[in-house]
């Protein structure tokens, strides 16, 4: 039990994900952060920037567009396989109860952003996590046109990826220190990206106490 709760210690770390399993752990991660639902919880963004961050530093042999590329393509086919989970078998998750690697509120989160955003909701998604697991798969419930989500999918990935990645190594190449602080980014970029979604807890949990006092009248 200890193996494997270490095991899911160092795949939420994006150092270690580099680190110990490299470009392929690196590419599966992505994948199944973008495409299965027990993937909610996996590092993206941080992930990205980590990649780009130890691609400078050589840490990584891969040309930074070659590992933008790959990124990219695997986003992309985490986003398909989350799709057509969605279209085949979504419906049936609005019924399942939560476990460990499923939390309804999760999809239920995704499918209120979807309502919200519509279709802009895949390429948003992108930059907002746990969204990001759930939005393929909400696509695939509301049966959204397969050639409008591959444009956005695409769209999405490519701004994502690039943005994180590139950002990570131009940082890495002309500010090396930035190694030195690479902890404090990842925190901080959890923090960012966490802000959405407590912010829109709060409004939820203010508007039901409104309710439930106009309902109190």
């Amino acid at each position: 039990m200890e193996g494997i709760l270490e095991f899911l210690k160092q795949l939420v770390n994006p150092e270690s994900i580099i680190r110990y399993g490299g470009i392929y752990l690196l590419l599966f991660v992505v994948f199944a952060e973008t495409g299965l639902f027990v993937g909610f919880f996996l590092p993206g963004d941080s992930l990205l920037f980590t990649a780009g961050l130890l691609c400078s530093t050589g840490f990584l042999h891969i040309h930074p567009a070659l590992l933008v590329v790959l990124i990219i393509v695997a986003a992309m086919t985490g986003n398909m396989v989350g799709y057509i989970f969605g279209k085949k078998v979504g419906p049936m998750l609005f019924k399942r109860k939560s476990g460990l690697f499923f939390r309804q509120e999760h999809l239920i989160m995704a499918h209120e952003f979807y309502k919200k955003h519509g279709k802009k909701t895949i390429i948003l998604s992108r930059f907002f996590p746990i969204v990001r697991t759930f939005a393929p798969i909400v696509a695939g419930i509301v049966k959204l046109e397969y050639h409008k989500f591959v444009i956005y999918s695409i769209v999405g990935a490519i701004l994502w990826v690039s943005i994180l990645v590139l950002t990570g190594y131009y940082l890495g190449e002309y500010f090396p220190q930035t190694k030195e602080y690479l902890g404090y980014i990842v925190i901080f970029l959890i923090v960012i990206t966490t802000i959405p979604f407590v912010v829109n807890s709060i409004k939820k949990r203010l508007r039901r106490k409104v309710k439930n006092a106009n309902q109190q009248i």
